[in-house]
């Protein structure tokens, strides 16, 4: 299989460097040299410096030969041409690009991404998948993640494992997931000083670790009540930037008809004027700097059950929600751009971070995968994904019952969907064609549970 990217920044180089350590052919594009210089000599990829979008450099990429082309540059307009002129001049089979402008996103856009108008497969727009996120965890107070899967019949929880009154303190990975309180539970990561793992059975979990649970979502208040986290559900919201991550917020908690009081700060004076007269009297905005302590206590921070810093700036973010929980802000959900800030968030009181280059990253690997997968979340870039497969005939899961499976020590099933139905797979269940599972898959046990999934690599659609 091969694969170009255009675009060598952040997300674009972790994409590179995921597809190339499984063996595929990665050629990236950038404009900035020194960018290139440094991809090519840091992983096994080719760089190419020039523009994307013209056809001498797909051709120098190779583009003819290319079974993807990935477009995740700074510009939309940038990804948007080179995904036409990847079709165009060179047949290049699927196509993915970013697009961030809310402007590009109206009623009739899929007719605008069809074939015969800008021929892009599938529009990634970090956007929305993070106001989507959000809206999530929201959902789930307490978790500093949270991800529907299987159609809603399962969530992914990531729970940070705090308090001394929790059930789980102390106590086996086994005993756990016997407790009453967490039927239809599975325990499938643990991230532990740095370190991330999938726990054994006889592992205990310890005060400080951060641990992913497959939990069937009519249990997920059950859950995590079970680890010490009883925070109900935000009423008072603030939101710190009103650009297009806070729109698309807002209007996801209008539409799920959420009873939230929401206040959005933002410094743009017109932008401020424009919110304003979007929301009518349903939304308050302020317009002024989420960093003056004026303004907090304007927004009543003191009252707000949580602060959800999205403007474009990471230092707002983070300054402003370490100062609203200062002044009484109970839960702080914060997006960080720069992967050398989030270690330094525990320690600042910040309680979720979101990354849009997480968000992109999942949704492309997600298109790469194709097989057997059906939804895809990355817990951590160096570490695993969460992934919903389908049991086809090309499996090799449904032989045997599941405890007489050689499965990587890398692969943890944590649920299976069967008629509807999601359930706790157990040593003597036994999958069948149809079922879906949702699994644990480290990247050292990728290319193993591939195998067992039954997907033939390079194959597209």
């Amino acid at each position: 299989m091969r694969v170009i990217v255009c675009g060598a920044g952040q997300v674009g180089t972790t994409i590179a460097r995921h597809l190339a350590s499984e063996g595929i052919s990665v050629t990236v594009i950038d404009t900035d040299e020194q960018l290139v210089r440094r991809i090519d000599e840091s992983y096994d990829v080719r760089g190419i410096t020039g523009h994307a979008s013209y056809p001498a450099t797909l051709q120098k990429a190779d583009a003819r030969d290319a079974d993807m082309l990935i477009a995740v540059t700074r510009s939309d307009e940038v990804n948007m041409v080179a995904c036409q002129v990847a079709y165009s001049l060179f047949g290049v089979k699927q196509r993915i690009a970013r697009i961030r402008h809310a402007g590009y996103f109206t009623h009739d856009s899929s007719a605008l991404y069809a074939e015969d108008h800008l021929p892009i497969d599938i529009v990634i727009s970090p956007e929305i998948e993070i106001a989507d996120g959000i809206a999530w965890r929201l959902r789930a107070p307490g978790a500093f993640d949270m991800v529907p899967m299987a159609g809603g019949l399962v969530e992914l929880l990531g729970i940070h494992v705090e308090a001394a009154e929790s059930q789980v303190m102390n106590q086996r990975i086994a005993d756990i997931e016997q407790l009453p309180e967490l039927e239809g539970v599975s325990i499938v990561a643990c991230r532990r000083k740095g370190r991330s793992f999938v726990p054994a059975a006889n592992d205990r979990i310890e005060q400080g670790d951060e641990v992913y649970v497959i939990a069937q979502a009519k249990r997920s208040t059950a859950v995590m009540s079970a680890f010490g986290h009883r925070e109900r559900e935000a009423k008072n919201l603030i939101i710190v930037g009103g650009g297009n991550v806070g729109l698309h917020l807002v209007e996801t908690l209008k539409a799920s008809a959420s009873k939230v009081n929401i206040k959005i700060i933002e410094q743009d004076r017109a932008r401020a004027l424009s919110l304003a007269d979007q929301f009518g009297s349903g939304v308050i905005v302020l317009h002024g700097d989420a960093l003056d302590q004026v303004v907090l206590e304007e927004a009543h921070a003191n009252l707000a059950h949580t602060i959800v810093a999205v403007s474009n700036d990471d230092e707002t973010n983070i300054f402003a929600s370490v100062l609203a929980k200062q002044m009484g802000c109970q839960r702080a959900i914060t997006l960080i751009n720069k992967r050398s800030y989030e270690a330094l968030t525990p320690t600042l009181g910040i309680d979720a971070v979101v990354s849009p280059s997480a968000a992109t990253i999942s949704t492309v690997l997600r298109y790469v995968r194709r097989g057997a997968i059906v939804a895809l979340h990355t817990l951590r870039e160096d570490f695993g994904e969460v992934v919903e497969a389908e049991i086809t005939e090309e499996s090799r899961l449904y032989a045997k019952p599941l405890g007489q499976l050689d499965l990587p020590p890398g692969m943890k099933i944590g649920a299976y969907i069967r008629d509807g139905q999601a359930l706790v797979p157990q040593p003597e269940t036994q999958l069948e064609i149809g079922d879906h599972i949702v699994a644990l898959v480290s990247y050292s046990s990728l290319e193993l549970t591939e195998a067992l999934l039954g997907k033939r690599r390079g194959r597209l659609g």
